[in-house]
């Protein structure tokens, strides 16, 4: 299976300052992960710290 984690980096908060918001948004989701099986379909959506979706994670077959 894979992880693939998806995010715009030129609209919102990370615009700004992506290299901040990118690194917020990794140790955000890093450490959320536990809470999910991480089985085929899970994911949800991603936000920045002005809470705007700015994309997603999901697990996939590989």
């Amino acid at each position: 299976m894979k992880f693939v984690l998806e995010v715009t980096v030129d609209e919102g908060a990370a615009a700004q300052d992506p290299v901040g918001e990118l690194g917020r948004i990794l140790r955000y989701w890093g450490g959320n992960l536990k809470h999910y099986a991480l089985e085929a379909g899970d994911g949800s959506a991603i936000y920045d710290s002005a809470y705007q979706e700015v994309g997603q994670w999901r697990i996939v077959a590989s």
